[in-house]
Order: structure tokens, then sequence, then C-alpha cells
């Protein structure tokens, strides 16, 4: 299973379609939580040349002598980490390693045509021998076109109340945790 954390093409709050910057909690937490459940790789996709060195030099200075020695648990959380352009990018390095184009998932806060549940996909991913790519959106989330070029969009992680307005590490946690974590209520 892969994870992959766009920023673009997404729309801002009036949904005009923006690149939005990478954060380092982002990073750090959303890295964290995909090694722990033990994704093949976690991917950022920025086409912005700034953005890329940023990532890169955050992925080197964790992996140095001293970033290493200061904290190995981050060293090993970056190591799955990678930095692509554009979506497509991702799809054909994950079928390069792999040898088959991956399902593509979405989310969003919104349900669709598509929409699958969690139980469907995490039955899916666990009994069936094919890649997972699922796409986080940054900002006020996917385009359209992303949207509908996915083989399925993941049902909203939805709480017990009528907010729902998670930042992307929290729902990045759940979603890792319902698709791939220990089914404790077995």
């Amino acid at each position: 299973m892969y994870l992959s954390l766009v920023h673009n093409p997404v729309y801002n709050k009036n949904f005009k379609e923006i690149t939005t910057t990478v954060t380092n909690l982002d990073l750090h937490d959303i890295a964290r939580a995909s090694r722990t459940y033990n994704l093949n790789k976690y991917y950022i996709v920025n086409h912005l040349d700034s953005q890329q060195e940023l990532v890169a030099r955050m992925r080197e200075y964790w992996a140095s002598d001293f970033g290493a020695e200061y904290n190995p648990d981050r060293q090993e959380a970056f190591s799955i980490l990678d930095v692509k352009s554009n979506v497509g990018e991702v799809i054909q390095d994950i079928e390069e390693e792999v040898g088959i184009e991956p399902v593509v998932v979405t989310t969003d806060a919104r349900k669709y045509d598509n929409t699958i549940s969690y139980q469907d996909l995490r039955d899916r991913i666990h009994n069936q021998d094919e890649p997972y790519l699922v796409l986080l959106g940054t900002g006020w989330g996917l385009t359209k076109e992303v949207m509908e070029s996915a083989d399925y969009i993941l049902e909203p992680v939805y709480g017990r109340g009528e907010y729902n307005h998670l930042s992307v590490r929290s729902a990045a946690s759940i979603i890792l945790d319902r698709l791939v974590g220990e089914t404790w209520w077995d």
C-alpha cells in the first residue's frame, strides 16, 4: 500500500486550482504513521522546485549522521518518503516497482457515486494482490479531475458530531488504521 499527500492540483477555499506549500508537520507525522502501518512508500506531490528542495533537505537532514543519531526513529520514518511532481509520476513509480498500475483511491469529506466503504476497501487490500495508492488532498481538497480519475473514492471520516474538518495528518492516521490496522474489534 502507498500513500500520497497531494499539494497540486488542489483547490483553495474559493475553489480555484492552486498549489499548497509543504509543511514540516505533514512530512514528519504522516511519514511516521506510514512507517508504523508498514506502507511501501509515502509520496509528496508538489511540482514546485523550491518545495521539492525543502523536502529533500529535510529527508537528507534526518538521514545524515547527526540527524540519524539524534533521532533514529525519524530517520526510519523518512526512509519511505519520496517526492514527485504529479500524481502520474507516483503511479508510474509504483508500476515500475511492482509491475502493475495501482488501484487509485482518493479521499474527500463528501460522498460520490463511486464511494467505497472502509470495510470494503480493507477487504480488497487484504484479499487481493494489487497495489493500492491512497491520495490525500491538501488545501480544500483534490480537484474534480483528480477525483474523477480515481478507481474509488473513500467514504469520509465522520466523527460523532456535525463538525467535519480534520487536519490531513489526523485524517491520514485514522484512514491508515481503518484500512490496514489491527482488527481490535474481533
